[in-house]
């Protein structure tokens, strides 16, 4: 990994602002971001991020390489879950392995924005497409990891839910309806809207992004302290399966003539993991699975760990191999 691209991923003011975060928690400061403002804060992001997306879009059109990026986010959102499952049932029982794997079979939203923060920093431009690709590979992973449950689960076990349910909180959870309601507007609106809505979604978006990831610091250094469910096999998982999933993505980024761009964010989007949309839909459809579980290996162990190495791995693989 280049020395260089860790030390500029690491110097760019969001991720100091989430190591600052964490260190509000470890020395003890009462620091705290009041409730509803982190909600607010990552509305904006996703709409800000949808609505550039969509613009972008717009401009480019559809393409056969868009085609391909759908095509090749649809795969990795019903590969992994799968793949993820069969691993974590060597110490998980079914509704735990179920629900972890729908976890890092889905996406993070928010390493999608550090991602395209990082490429800022660099002046990498990226299409409008890989939004549509974060917002299409939320939700498959959530079907998977509900069907792996049923299917392997005992067959007397009352599941406690309907499908009209699952699905309408998979495809129309808050986070998801943001995005992809302003990608449409983005799309719909073109350059012209770009450029009106410029000073909201362009000029502002790092100060807020600085704000959302201090809040992110205070909340996975609170998680990662209080949890009591993380043992060494969930912790490895949670630091090797990023890796096994980011790096194919390179593979295919490359094979497919992606730009850097483009390339870092799909390998953000395959190497990361939901703690917004997934554990929302794990309440609903397996209760019996354990939250500070889930949600702890995604958000305490990697998220951090997209932030500090996975990006700059992904990053200084692309600086080589990209000519």
């Amino acid at each position: 990994m280049s020395l260089d691209i860790l030390l500029a991923n690491l110097l760019n003011p969001p991720v100091l602002f989430f190591f600052l975060g964490m260190l509000a928690v470890w020395v003890k400061s009462d620091l705290e971001i009041p409730q509803p403002v982190p909600k607010l804060l990552s509305m904006y992001l996703l709409l800000a991020i949808g609505f550039k997306g969509g613009s972008e879009l717009a401009h480019s059109g559809f393409s056969r390489e868009v085609a391909t990026a759908m095509g090749a986010a649809m795969v990795m959102a019903l590969v992994v879950p799968i793949y993820c499952f069969f691993i974590l049932r060597w110490k998980m029982n079914v509704p735990n392995a179920a629900a972890v794997a729908a976890t890092f079979g889905s996406v993070g939203a928010v390493t999608f924005i550090a991602a395209a923060a990082l490429l800022d920093e660099y002046k990498l431009p990226y299409s409008g497409h890989m939004v549509a690709a974060l917002a299409i590979m939320e939700s498959p992973a959530i079907i998977a990891g509900v069907l792996l449950a049923r299917w392997y689960g005992t067959k007397d076990e009352d599941k406690g839910y309907h499908w009209s349910e699952l699905l309408r909180d998979a495809f129309f959870n808050g986070s998801i309806f943001v995005l992809v309601g302003s990608l449409i507007i983005g799309m719909l609106t073109g350059e012209r809207g770009g450029e009106a809505l410029k000073p909201f979604t362009h000029d502002l978006f790092k100060g807020v992004l600085c704000l959302f990831l201090l809040d992110m610091g205070i909340v996975s250094a609170r998680r990662l302290t209080a949890s009591k469910t993380i043992g060494w096999f969930e912790f490895t998982f949670s630091l090797v399966v990023p890796l096994l999933n980011g790096i194919p993505a390179l593979v295919i980024g490359y094979y497919a003539g992606w730009s850097q761009g483009d390339t870092l964010l799909f390998a953000s989007l395959c190497g990361s993991a939901s703690y917004i949309a997934v554990p929302a839909a794990m309440r609903l459809a397996l209760p019996e699975a354990n939250p500070g579980l889930y949600v702890t290996m995604a958000l305490a162990i990697t998220f951090p760990f997209n932030v500090i190495i996975g990006l700059p791995v992904y990053m200084t693989i692309i600086k080589h191999f990209w000519i």
